[in-house]
């Protein structure tokens, strides 16, 4: 089987998914349209010699819909021969579309393929597709689906995770996000010019470098009146050994809604002869789980818990973790059960501070990822991310 490779790896900075955000008077055209062509820049890519695009969207809805992966392509001027095609996993799916494309380079399929993903969420918004499941109380209940988060507050509930625990998580984020920013760390940003607004979005604009225990502490509860409304009553249905359920969760320790795109390109070895660049990482391992439906957010920790153990390795093993902030319970459940040490955990922030632009956030991350592990010249790292209903993926890469 052929190995697969990541040449490179680059994303847009997040911003508010606001109409006064940055980037929202520009399509999710115009993004990937700046990244392919950053990628041909950095790479020397011929996109004749791209044999698939995958993105990821969670939302595909308007400018979103009509599988993006290949109407970007053409809003960008590349060849009508690549097909294109767009995945939804949920918040995984960035994660997803690597995978597929390192699949379909490992089988032979193809010699290099773009993936990543896009989510403009102040253009299209999260819910805008009219997803019963989601929509409708009695089939929800009859497929065990909440949304999210409903299931961190379950996760905080069964753990007995408290508020300032989860803000705790929170104040770590926006602080490594903030010095992370400050410092330069995040190498694989490309700027996105906004004619309409007449600026040169250079960095992420979520991060709130101000913010403190006392702050987070103030902010009310975002999902106890979604409770109070049934949802409560059908997780202790569901759960009998709990007598209540714990709000904990608000705007402040939860995943801050985003404008963004990231793409990384996938290829074999012998791609390298017709780009400027030898690899930056080779891809390890991959893996999809289900966990609990009703947790909702717990994928993540269990895709990495999977993969560790089906490679043999514990988190000793991996010099880095790049795992989804799906919300703050979410990551606290991660510590606990994975054994990650916080010196090795989304050191550079998450997406709590630096916002969650669903379909693209999962690709983001491994670059981040990739980026961290050359500035620390480091090895090995993994990357995962949750979907709704309990989906997780994850991923593991190696520097060559």
């Amino acid at each position: 089987m052929t190995q697969a490779y990541i040449y490179d790896a680059i994303r847009t900075p997040r911003t508010k998914a606001r109409e006064e955000g940055e980037l929202h008077d520009l399509m999710p055209y115009d993004l990937l349209g700046t990244l392919y062509t950053a990628l041909q820049n950095r790479t020397q890519l011929d996109p004749e010699l791209v044999g698939d695009v995958i993105l990821g969207c969670a939302t595909q809805a308007g400018e979103q819909a009509a599988n993006i992966a290949k109407t970007s392509t053409l809003y960008a001027g590349w060849p009508g021969s690549i097909p294109g095609i767009t995945v939804n996993r949920y918040c995984s799916s960035g994660i997803d579309a690597i995978n597929m494309a390192a699949m379909k380079v490992m089988c032979g399929m193809d010699q290099l393929v773009v993936a990543g993903g896009v989510e403009m969420m102040s253009r299209v918004a999260m819910l805008s597709d009219k997803p019963r499941p989601f929509m409708d109380a009695k089939l929800a209940a009859r497929m065990g689906m909440f949304m999210m988060g409903s299931g961190a507050d379950l996760i905080a509930s069964l753990h007995g995770y408290s508020r300032q625990e989860v803000d705790a998580v929170a104040l770590l984020s926006q602080q490594r996000a903030a010095h992370a920013r400050e410092q330069g760390y995040f190498k694989s940003v490309v700027p996105v010019t906004n004619p309409v607004k007449g600026c040169e979005v250079t960095q992420d604009k979520l991060i709130r470098e101000k913010t403190s225990a006392e702050s987070l502490a103030k902010m009310s509860l975002a999902f106890a009146d979604m409770g109070a409304k049934g949802v409560d009553q059908m997780m202790l249905q569901a759960f009998p050994q709990l007598e209540q359920m714990t709000h904990v969760h608000t705007a402040g320790n939860s995943p801050a809604m985003a404008d963004g795109a990231a793409v990384l390109l996938i290829g074999s070895q012998a791609a390298a002869k017709q780009l400027s660049q030898q690899p930056r990482a080779r891809i390890v391992a991959m893996k999809n789980v289900n966990d609990d439906t009703r947790m909702v957010v717990g994928g993540c920790v269990a895709a990495t818990r999977a993969l560790m153990a089906e490679q043999g390795l514990t988190s000793d093993d991996i010099d880095l973790f790049e795992i989804h902030e799906a919300f703050g319970a979410t990551i606290l459940r991660c510590k606990q059960e994975l054994e990650i040490d916080d010196s090795k955990l989304n050191v550079n922030g998450g997406c709590i501070a630096l916002g969650h632009p669903l379909g693209a956030t999962g690709a983001m991350m491994a670059g981040t990822l990739l980026d961290e592990l050359e500035r620390r010249n480091l090895k090995t790292g993994i990357v995962a991310a949750s979907g709704a209903a309990g989906t997780g993926t994850a991923l593991m890469i190696e520097r060559v």
